[in-house]
Order: structure tokens, then C-alpha cells, then sequence
């Protein structure tokens, strides 16, 4: 099966299940979709002592890119995510989850990596500890999950800073105490493989603490973070972005109708990476409870040329790299089954300068839609 049938499949699949549930009755429960994702409940008896949970978690994301730019145009379907695993509650303080990283459109390899590999211990909201490999989260849209991305991608002020390969070994601790929320962990930077990396670099200390004035201000959220990341200098840290102190001060304020997303981050690098700095602003619209419009500008510069990278699918016309990045995005989001099954579409304006005029320079359009599945 191609790419192109892969999309109508899950396309008709997306449109079949939105009809069956407007045809129900409103007052009806549990709804269509409520039925067909839970398949992923596989197992779920509160009186076990030893297995309490067994979940399917994973997603599946598809997109189609089309881009035209002063350097050249391109366009291409695309299998952008998909994983699969299991997530188990044991003991009724633990959760072991492991999930695959999974490439069926060329298919080698077929396996890629494990994302998600570790076990947790929960003693309260106040105090998680978790082990193995796990997502590290730093950025407005670092610290957000690709089901529930409201952009069709990343910014390109995370692209840029943030780790791109989020899945790393380490050690981690979280908690909440409302309206406060912290974490904090120590993880492997060296060099990366498709489970748990080779140890044979330097490591990182990551730090978050976060203060919700949602009540003070009336409103659903309204969040200030605080990242901080200090990590080793090593020619051997392949798992990492080449930057050495990373700190992030990000803001989410979510009513009913409106919200804001903002991030404002800066890095100094190490071997050669030039010190980075950037700022994003999304604002989004709830025009109803299932359609959403979105804006967002992006700005990244670095200190030296060849500092910033393009984003995903801007560098498979532009290779090379330059120093200061603008980016203008507007979309639009249909939620079938809120995150869980959503379409997103956005178009972009992007212009990249290059001091050094080495080809990193790039001014284009872009245009990228995507399906996005997520379970449980």
C-alpha cells in the first residue's frame, strides 16, 4: 500500500466515524469514538495486586508538504510518526512503558528506535520517579507531545534548541504541588543508537520549575515556566544539540475561546555551534468546540554565521545554514475526537539570511497537511 492510499484510507476512516457519531443521538454514551479507542484498553482490573493496567499507546501521523522557494520547489507524502507499545500499571505505584519508533514507508529499517523505555514510581501528584529512557522536556513546543501539537510542527525556535531526538536515557523526577509544578533529571549525552545510546560521552542536567496563575486571572491556564539545561562539552554527545547551557522562559494562557503560547530561549554552543538565541508567539482562536484557527511568528539568530538550522521539510530544498530566521504560520485544526483524531493544515512564510553566503539562504512558502492518530 502506497502512501497516497495509506492517506485516503485514513482519511475515509476519519470521515466514516465523524458521520456514525453525528448520526447517534447526542445524549448516547459511550460515543462512537469512545468504542473504537477502546481497543487500546487491553486489560484494566483495580483488584489485581500485581497488574492493575495494560494500555496500547502509540500514534500515527501523516502529512503531505508542498513548498515553493526562491532555491527550488518540492513536495512529498509523508509517514511522519509511528509508534506503538505497550504501557502497564503495576503494583498500583508503578508504570513500565515502552514504546517503537516505527518507519512503514521505506521500511529500512523497519524498526527505528525505542522512544519511550522505562519504569516509573508514583507516590503522589507530588513526587514521580522515573528510570530508562524517557522525553526530555524544554521549549514551549519541546515540552508539548506531537498528538498534541495545535501547529502542524514545531517551531523553528525548537527545532533550533531544543533536543530533537526527546527520547534519552537518564534519571528523572517530577511533581506538582498546586499551583506550582517542577522537574529535574540527569541524562546520557553520548552517542545515540536505536535504544539506549553507547555512554561513552558527556551528560546533562535538565531543571524546570513552572507557577499557574489560572485562578488569580479567571481563567482555564495561565502558565509561566522556567527551564534551565546545563550539559557537557563532548565531541561524542550525538543524542544532543552541540550547546552547552540552554535556559527557556516559556507562557501559556488558555480560555474557552482564545489562548497564547510564547517562548523566548537562548543557548551558548560548543565545537563550532555559535551561541543561538529566539523568540515565538501562537496565538489561537476556538471558533467552535471541534474548529480552531492558529497563527504563529517565529524569529531565530546566532551570534556567528551558519547558527540556525531551517526547519523540517524547509532543508530538503536548503542544506545549509544561516543566521537569522522569520517565520510566519497560519492554520487551521479539526478535532474529530479532540487530540486523539485531528486534521491540521498550515501555511508558512519563512526567509532565512546567511552572512557567509555559503547556501544557507532561503526564502519560501510552505504548505503541509496532516492526519494525526493517537492512542490511548
Amino acid at each position: 500500500m502506497n502512501v497516497c492510499q495509506w492517506s485516503a484510507m485514513c482519511l475515509l476512516v476519519a470521515w466514516a466515524g465523524t458521520a456514525a457519531a453525528q448520526d447517534k443521538p447526542a445524549e448516547k454514551n459511550p460515543s462512537t469514538f469512545d468504542r473504537v479507542w477502546k481497543f487500546a484498553d487491553l486489560y484494566n482490573d483495580s483488584s489485581n495486586r500485581v497488574v492493575q493496567r495494560v494500555q496500547l499507546s502509540g500514534r500515527f501521523q501523516l502529512d503531505f508538504a508542498g513548498l515553493a522557494a526562491d532555491q527550488g520547489d518540492h513536495s512529498e507524502w509523508n509517514i511522519r510518526r509511528t509508534r506503538i507499545g505497550p504501557r502497564m500499571t503495576l503494583f498500583r505505584t508503578m508504570t513500565f512503558h515502552a514504546e517503537a519508533d516505527l518507519n512503514p514507508q521505506e521500511t529500512d529499517p523497519f524498526f527505528v528506535r525505542m522512544t519511550d523505555l522505562y519504569v516509573q514510581w508514583t507516590k503522589s501528584p507530588r513526587l514521580a520517579l522515573t528510570f530508562g529512557k524517557q522525553a526530555v522536556n524544554f521549549t514551549m513546543d519541546g515540552s508539548t507531545s506531537s498528538k498534541e501539537l495545535i501547529a502542524i510542527d514545531r517551531s523553528n525556535l525548537t527545532n533550533n534548541l531544543w533536543f530533537t531526538e526527546e527520547y534519552l536515557p537518564g534519571a528523572g523526577l517530577a511533581g506538582r504541588v498546586a499551583p506550582w509544578a517542577y522537574r529535574a533529571g540527569v541524562f546520557s549525552s553520548g552517542t545515540k543508537n536505536r535504544w539506549f545510546g553507547e555512554f561513552d560521552g558527556g551528560a546533562f542536567l535538565y531543571t524546570l520549575v513552572s507557577y499557574d496563575f489560572g485562578k488569580r486571572l479567571g481563567v482555564r491556564e495561565a502558565t509561566l515556566a522556567g527551564n534551565y539545561l546545563y550539559q557537557q562539552p563532548d565531541s561524542n554527545n550525538t543524542f544532543t544539540r552541540p550547546f552547552e547551557n540552554i535556559a527557556s522562559v516559556n507562557f501559556k494562557l488558555e480560555s474557552d475561546r482564545w489562548g497564547v503560547r510564547s517562548d523566548l530561549s537562548a543557548g551558548t554552543g560548543y565545537l563550532g555551534q555559535s551561541d543561538v538565541w529566539g523568540a515565538m508567539t501562537m496565538p489561537y482562536w476556538n471558533l467552535t468546540g471541534k474548529l480552531q484557527f492558529v497563527g504563529r511568528y517565529t524569529y531565530v539568530t546566532s551570534e556567528n554565521p551558519n547558527g540556525v538550522r531551517l526547519a523540517t521539510y524547509e532543508n530538503t530544498i536548503v542544506s545549509g545554514r544561516g543566521d537569522r530566521y522569520h517565520e510566519v504560520y497560519g492554520g487551521a485544526n479539526y478535532y474529530f475526537y479532540g487530540h486523539k483524531l485531528k486534521l491540521q493544515t498550515g501555511v508558512q512564510f519563512a526567509d532565512m539570511k546567511d552572512r557567509a553566503g555559503d547556501g544557507g539562504a532561503y526564502s519560501g512558502t510552505s504548505w503541509v497537511t496532516g492526519l494525526r492518530i493517537g492512542w490511548p
